[in-house]
């Protein structure tokens, strides 16, 4: 029986950092040594729950079986003045790109998380409201109206923490509880036998929304059968499925693209988009929000129209919805890939094309047949070395505070 892999770039968790060690009351019992006084040592620190970057994670489906992360409690003190046992870091590995949210109704501090201690049966409780994400986050992230940024109005109901993107970049998600006080500390003139001591502290903990966008220096972007997977599987080492028929791309898939010079430049495949993807239609903001972090945009477009659509009208609607899911989107430089060009109507669309959008720069290739690709490289490394290098801290949170 075949298994059907599921990508996951958008997940809601639940973490809880480890409480910390109760202190020990404990007293001194050795030989010749009469009244030896108290000797209780202090619990161990609860282990917190980091997240960490890592280049060789690309989406978040080990959290979609684990929505519950802990870490461990710290241990408690001992006699003789042992300290307990410091409770081991809970490092989650996430890919380079997630941004972290804290959703409504946490303390948005980060630094006053109210401790909550899970038992079994609330542990089946939180993952059964797991289950309902998809759900839940529609009604935690509304969608704007038509005409509006559909990106600037939902995140304003969360709490932005962090955006990791470099790699090893590590976030401190919840503190661990500090060690409670073993008696040894309750000493004094008037009390010698103290018998009080205090319990660890609770670990932060809260739920939060780990959202992926790819990071890539430029993204594909065209509706269903525009050729993309086609086009980087010919630039590139990377292969995604080709088929003919709309939405065989389920994800997005980054390619390295070899230049000259033994420079390098990231391609996204970016699924399909459709008319109405400002709105969540079709697969909407799950394709859309990884075209964010893309330097430039190759807008593919169909020009024999094999799909019975004007290509005019598709790269029209195309900057359209772009446009209206992130005004800021528009702003970033593009190019038009005219595909298919080995088809019919094709030289006489192009002409068409042109006479519509005489600034613009249109470079016809046929993917299939490898024509013009070698034009296409070359191109995007001289527009990739016109933008300047990468800078990887533009979307960083700096403190972890939005």
């Amino acid at each position: 029986m075949a298994i059907c892999a599921v990508f996951v770039d958008r997940i809601k968790i639940f973490a809880q950092a480890g409480k910390g060690g109760r202190g020990c009351v404990s007293f001194r019992r050795e030989k010749f040594v009469p009244r030896g006084g108290p000797d209780g040592g202090d619990g161990g620190r609860g282990g917190d729950v980091i997240l960490r970057a890592d280049q060789h994670t690309d989406q978040l489906a080990h959290l979609f079986y684990e929505p519950i992360i802990k870490a461990k409690n710290g241990g408690h003190g001992r006699g003789k003045k042992m300290h307990g046992k410091n409770a081991s870091d809970k490092i989650v590995k996430v890919p380079i790109g997630t941004i972290v949210y804290q959703l409504p109704g946490a303390d948005p501090s980060r630094t006053l998380v109210d401790g909550v201690r899970i038992t079994n049966n609330q542990s089946e409780e939180i993952k059964a409201k797991n289950s309902t994400d998809e759900e839940e986050l529609a009604d935690l992230i509304p969608h704007s109206p038509d005409q509006q940024s559909a990106i600037a109005t939902p995140r304003s109901t969360m709490n932005l923490l962090a955006d990791l993107v470099r790699d090893h970049q590590e976030f401190l998600l919840c503190k661990g509880g500090a060690g409670g006080k073993g008696n040894v500390h309750f000493k004094s003139s008037r009390n010698r036998a103290p018998r009080e001591y205090t319990d660890g502290d609770e670990g932060e903990s809260g739920h939060f929304l780990f959202e992926l966008r790819s990071i890539a220096d430029v993204a594909l972007v065209g509706y269903p059968n525009a050729g993309k997977s086609t086009l980087i599987g010919q630039i590139s080492a990377a292969r995604s499925k080709v088929a003919p028929y709309p939405f065989t791309t389920l994800h997005p898939v980054i390619g390295m693209v070899e230049l000259d010079d033994y420079r390098r430049v990231t391609v996204a495949d970016i699924p399909g988009l459709i008319e109405g993807a400002h709105r969540n239609l079709g697969l909407g903001h799950d394709f859309l929000r990884h075209i964010t972090r893309c330097r430039l945009l190759l807008f593919v477009v169909d020009m024999a129209g094999s799909e019975g659509r004007s290509p005019i009208a598709d790269l029209e609607s195309l900057r359209r919805e772009i446009d209206l899911y992130d005004p800021h989107l528009s702003l970033k430089p593009w190019i038009v890939v005219a595909n298919k060009m080995d088809l019919p109507q094709a030289e006489e669309n192009l002409r068409d094309f042109q006479e519509r959008f005489p600034q613009r720069l249109i470079i016809p290739i046929s993917a299939k047949e490898r024509r013009g690709i070698t034009e296409l490289k070359r191109l995007l490394g001289e527009r990739i070395d016109q933008l300047g290098p990468a800078m990887a801290g533009q979307t960083e949170v700096g403190a972890g505070h939005d």
